[in-house]
């Protein structure tokens, strides 16, 4: 089944998808890879704020390459999630919906998403470029050290992805 998902997320879209079901995202995403997630953690931890809301969102697992010229990205393809296992439960706390990526994840993370009613997303890997023509506009917020694992707004439209675990703990991996 195919379902057309608009961000922020509520719980309430999410508990309506099942494992396998393929989605459309249209609105705002953010990217964040480990360094991004470490950097997100610790500020959190001394008291401040996330540089983006992070209430419904969904944070997506890439590191997008520079735009070419009259583009608002380059190629900008999944990463593998699960080094970004780690810091799922504490996303989750803070709000966020969903997360967006490649590959299996840990059994702890399959507990987080039924804890919270969360969902995690798969993008096709190998088609950064593809990926990249559904992004509108992207605009840096946060550790531009990081150089492409920097945290970035995604205006997205139709961007597409699969339920890999749904908000029951049903898993396409384990299939």
């Amino acid at each position: 089944m195919e379902h057309k998902l608009t961000t922020p997320v509520s719980k309430e879209t999410l508990a309506n998808l099942a494992c396998g079901d393929e989605v459309l995202i249209t609105g705002t995403i953010y990217t964040a890879r480990d360094a991004a997630h470490k950097a997100m953690l610790k500020m959190v931890q001394e008291g401040e704020r996330l540089p983006f809301d992070p209430r419904g969102a969904i944070i997506y697992f890439a590191g997008p390459s520079p735009a070419p010229p009259g583009f608002p990205i380059g190629s900008c393809g999944p990463t593998t999630s699960s080094r970004m296992d780690p810091f799922t439960r504490t996303m989750f706390e803070l709000g966020i919906a969903a997360q967006l990526g490649k590959g299996p994840r840990g059994q702890e993370v399959t507990k987080t998403l039924v804890d919270f009613g969360g969902v995690y997303l798969v993008a096709l890997g190998g088609a950064g470029a593809l990926l990249a023509e559904k992004v509108k506009k992207a605009k840096l917020l946060a550790f531009p050290e990081l150089g492409p694992e920097a945290v970035y707004e995604l205006e997205v439209e139709d961007f597409p992805a699969i339920v890999a675990i749904d908000s029951k703990g049903n898993n396409i991996f384990k299939r």
